[in-house]
């Protein structure tokens, strides 16, 4: 089954932007996967397009309305495919979670603007939030597109090379360690020799060690974790998300 990607958008033309580029739309050129926008003032009930309106409560800016955004919505056949909402107030995505998202047969992205959508939307649809960072945008569409590209470059054939795959940052817990290629002196920094003396073991040893001092130093979060937990094996996380 192909895996699909439908964008709830103000601004739907923005994509497929990126997602068109490289062996992503390659792939979508070649039916690995399809892409699909919904225009959401399409749905909207004034001749003005407009889908939002003051928060009830008061306080700045305006927020887009649940009737409007549903209509929109449910336009839309499910096919199985979870409903994300991009926003900085969602659960952290996760490679874990990407790579459930990218097993499944795809997913609804909602982008929002101004202050957000109506909670009684993400309530009555079963939305799942997502933040792709603690960073605020002036949309989803730009969320949406890193989300989609990260589950896209799972998919099977896609990058070609599977091992590529298994040895980058969070498949093993941990950060990738550094690479480096020719020249072999570059403004008199060295590769270093490890990686040029064709021993496997060693070559494996080593990028385990730096991995390690590099997830340690920059993300203490993920080192605790490792630490608690020991390596992931590919496929299995113990705090993997439904």
């Amino acid at each position: 089954m192909m895996w699909r990607a439908t964008v709830l958008s103000l601004f739907p033309e923005l994509f497929p932007g990126p997602l068109d580029a490289s062996v992503l739309g390659r792939a979508r050129a070649e039916g690995a996967w399809a892409l699909n926008t919904v225009r959401i003032r399409d749905f909207s009930d004034n001749p003005y397009g407009s889908v939002d309106d003051t928060p009830a409560g008061g306080g700045a800016g305006m927020v887009m309305r649940a009737d409007i955004l549903a209509k929109a919505l449910d336009s839309v056949p499910r096919e199985g495919r979870p409903v994300v909402y991009l926003s900085p107030r969602g659960t952290p995505l996760t490679q874990p979670r990407v790579r459930a998202l990218a097993a499944g047969p795809g997913l609804v992205a909602l982008c929002g603007r101004f202050e957000g959508v109506d909670e009684r939307l993400i309530e009555a649809r079963g939305i799942e939030e997502i933040s792709i960072g603690d960073f605020v945008l002036a949309g989803g569409e730009i969320a949406a597109m890193a989300l989609i590209e990260a589950c896209v470059r799972l998919l099977p054939g896609v990058l070609g090379s599977a091992s590529s795959l298994r040895e980058e940052s969070f498949e093993a817990g941990l950060l990738e360690y550094p690479q480096y290629t020719r020249p072999r002196v570059f403004e008199g920094r060295e590769i270093p020799g490890v990686l040029m003396s064709g021993d496997h073991a060693k070559i494996a040893a080593w990028r385990r060690e730096k991995a390690e001092e590099t997830t340690r130093a920059r993300r203490p979060d993920l080192w605790k974790r490792y630490c608690e937990n020991g390596p992931i094996r590919r496929g299995e996380n113990k705090d993997a998300d439904p």
